[in-house]
């Protein structure tokens, strides 16, 4: 039997737990499918799956649904031309690669040059040691048989990544677990995860996020070092984390999490850079030298004019336009009226490199995934990105289908795909506009609602300001502009001030 104690401690986190079906209009429409919104008699926390262990079994259940879908493609179309592969929204890298990378042959990434154009693995270094484990845990067979298999067991250890994922989401906002529903149910989660090995550092940024959340800001950098050893993206966290520090005053978390992150990553990267220079570059030199290509406003821009843009020129725009865009977030970081939750920033600065980059793979929506579930948790506006999202995923296979099925052409011509990019690029640029506005309007965010200041933020939760700019002194005193509701102080603590 429960002790009183449990009791009360159990009746307590059902009442600080935030249910969306009773705050988001889309969510209650969706939760009449199981019975309809959570009542005073549903139990959290109990001896019931508690909403962590719910969101880990819909990812789970989510990500088996999107190993079906490639089916058609591991038992045959992987393997009888481009096209069917295409036809059948199956593709993925990793069986292809198993034999061009050199796995099947036992090279070791990095160190033995490869046959044909890609003289080294064109990967970061910690995504290569994933790719080699995988390698090893492949049984022997027919090269077709090791192929399927060594999809097979990557799966299985990106499914791995994928409910650390929805769990970390879930935890990061201790208030706010089923947010992390957003991430298992994400169709284009599922679509995209075996496309590649994004998720391991997805995974990694998630954990770290998680760690920052609990103020361990050293944890949180080598986790990020440790990410951006996998994928250059999780990088960009360090940039908000700075400026939300600056306007904070907390330098010494800052230099712990900067700290932490270089030394992870040298740890990581050192040996290779040291013994195999020329392989371990190779992601870089592949990163600068690769032209514009698929998802990109680049080659939206390239096929309506007829004529090409220069490489260096692309990566000099690309460039300079990410700065501007980071320096712009900064401003704003600096002068909104009430200090940004990290989630946003961290979500802005990454959409901003993927909106300008010049190419755009289907499965980089994976990046944006957890930070749009934390930064906008508010299902109307992330199911309208995830359907904008998924008419890309379409988009992209049945483009390659009509250009590799010769003179049937079968699958969509060039001015359908372009409307593909396009519906993507409006639907991120939608998500960043609402999270600005909430930025902007703190009293719209649907986090701050509760009183809440910044969940994610670790230690720049409920801190106060020490450097602003602009208004940003004077932040609103009411939260129920929109919402009917007690005054909050922002910043002044955890929860709402009753007038």
């Amino acid at each position: 039997m429960p002790s009183a104690e449990d009791t009360s401690v159990h009746q307590h986190q059902e009442r600080s737990v935030v249910r969306p079906t009773h705050q988001d209009e889309v969510a209650a429409a969706g939760s009449e499918l199981i019975g309809g919104r959570s009542g005073r008699w549903a139990r959290f926390g109990g001896t019931a799956l508690t909403p962590v262990a719910v969101v880990a079994l819909v990812a789970l259940g989510m990500f088996a649904l999107g190993m079906v879908q490639k089916l058609p493609c591991y038992n045959w179309a992987w393997f009888r031309g481009a096209s069917s592969q295409y036809t059948h929204a199956c593709y993925s890298d990793i069986p292809h690669l198993f034999a061009a990378r050199g796995f099947s042959d036992g090279l070791v990434p990095y160190f033995d040059r490869l046959p044909g154009d890609m003289q080294y693995l064109e990967y970061p270094v910690l995504t290569g040691v994933f790719m080699q484990v995988a390698s090893w845990l492949t049984p022997g067979g027919s090269l077709q048989y090791r192929e399927q298999l060594y999809w097979m067991v990557n799966a299985g250890m990106l499914m791995i990544c994928a409910v650390i994922i929805a769990v970390c989401v879930a935890r990061t906002h201790r208030r706010r677990p089923w947010d992390g529903l957003l991430v298992a149910l994400a169709p284009a989660f599922a679509l995209t995860a075996t496309i590649n090995w994004d998720l391991l550092a997805v995974a990694l940024t998630a954990a770290a996020m998680l760690m920052w959340s609990r103020g361990r800001a050293l944890a949180f950098g080598i986790l990020i070092g440790l990410a951006t050893a996998a994928k250059l993206y999780p990088v960009f966290l360090l940039g908000p984390v700075f400026v939300l520090c600056w306007r904070a005053g907390k330098w010494r978390e800052l230099g712990m999490a900067t700290l932490g992150a270089a030394a992870s990553w040298l740890v990581v990267n050192l040996p290779v850079m040291a013994l195999a220079p020329e392989g371990w570059k190779k992601f870089y030199t592949f990163s600068e030298e690769r032209g514009i290509d698929f998802g990109s406003f680049w080659l939206i821009i390239t096929q309506r004019t007829g004529e090409g843009i220069e490489v260096s020129t692309v990566n000099t725009v690309s460039t300079l336009t990410t700065v501007l865009l980071c320096a712009a977030i900064g401003a704003l970081a600096l002068t909104a009226p009430r200090r940004p939750r990290f989630a946003q920033l961290a979500f802005l600065v990454v959409a901003a490199f993927i909106l300008v980059n010049k190419v755009y793979s289907p499965q980089y929506v994976l990046w944006l995934i957890p930070l749009a579930a934390l930064a906008r948790p508010r299902w109307r506006d992330f199911l309208i990105w995830q359907a904008c999202e998924v008419l890309y995923f379409l988009g992209i296979w049945l483009y390659l289908a009509y250009t590799t099925s010769g003179d049937k052409h079968q699958g969509l011509p060039t001015e359908g795909y372009q409307l593909a990019i396009a519906l993507h690029l409006l639907g991120t640029l939608y998500l960043c506009a609402v999270v600005v506005r909430d930025v902007l309007m703190p009293e719209r965010d649907v986090v701050r609602r509760d009183g809440s200041d910044d969940p994610s933020g670790g230690v720049l939760d409920g801190a106060p300001d020490a450097f602003v700019l602009g208004r940003a002194a004077h932040p609103p005193e009411h939260a129920h502009a929109m919402v009917e509701g007690p005054r909050v102080e922002w910043g002044a603590g955890r929860g709402p001030v009753a007038d």
